[in-house]
């Protein structure tokens, strides 16, 4: 049972919520701001209501999570979002991640590999008016028919840079993805300068759930 109403508490606790991702180093005020402005309790059960606002992932079935807040921040900061840029998100998952990058302004175009959860997710944020273009596929193979991409973003663990992502992707764009083994990966961002030049940076190590599909884990 989904419960949505957005109380003064709630608010408060995004608030606080928003104060310590701040304090862990996250300093785009827009993400900060999109944070603060979506209520992440109603992307949780209301079982698990109290739990919302902690700095915490959490199970949301099918094997799948919803991001800790400070991830969430952390890949859309590297992401360096512009008012209009056409992003393709791998793992729709929650639609928490999809949504946060709509409140920035960007025309987002989100890939799920788990049907349940892109049906599920995709009836939800429907209703509550945020309007992602969904698919349902192997979103290690990208999204070609929409390509390409301004920038990219994978939410799951991957063991390599898919080839298709950066050929999805527009001269000047920008890939964040997190790359490792099962159990940890380096978050990287990928700049294509040109056809043939990726620029690539290393950030801190973190843990998702796996990247499925032909270039993901079988």
């Amino acid at each position: 049972m989904l419960k949505l109403e957005d109380s003064y508490r709630h608010k408060g606790q995004r608030r606080e919520l928003v104060k310590l991702i701040r304090s862990k180093g996250i300093k785009d005020e827009a993400v900060l701001s999109a944070i603060n402005t979506l209520p992440r309790h109603f992307f949780f059960d209301t079982a698990l209501d109290s739990h919302a606002y902690e700095d915490k992932a959490f199970p949301i079935g099918e094997g799948q999570t919803i991001s800790q807040p400070y991830t969430v921040a952390f890949q859309t900061e590297l992401l360096q979002i512009k008012q209009g840029d056409k992003v393709l998100e791998i793992g729709t998952g929650s639609g928490y991640q999809g949504a946060i990058l709509h409140l920035l302004g960007a025309e987002v175009h989100t890939i799920e590999y788990q049907k349940k959860l892109y049906d599920r997710t995709k009836k939800f944020l429907t209703k509550i008016g945020i309007p992602l273009n969904f698919y349902f596929g192997d979103g290690s193979q990208g999204m070609p028919a929409q390509a390409p991409f301004d920038k990219i973003l994978v939410t799951a663990g991957a063991p390599i840079v898919p080839k298709p992502l950066l050929k999805q992707l527009k001269i000047g764009g920008i890939l964040v993805i997190p790359v490792g083994d099962r159990k940890t990966q380096k978050m990287l961002r990928l700049t294509k300068k040109t056809a043939t030049k990726i620029v690539q940076e290393e950030f801190d190590n973190f843990a998702f759930v796996p990247l499925l599909g032909q270039d993901g884990w079988k």
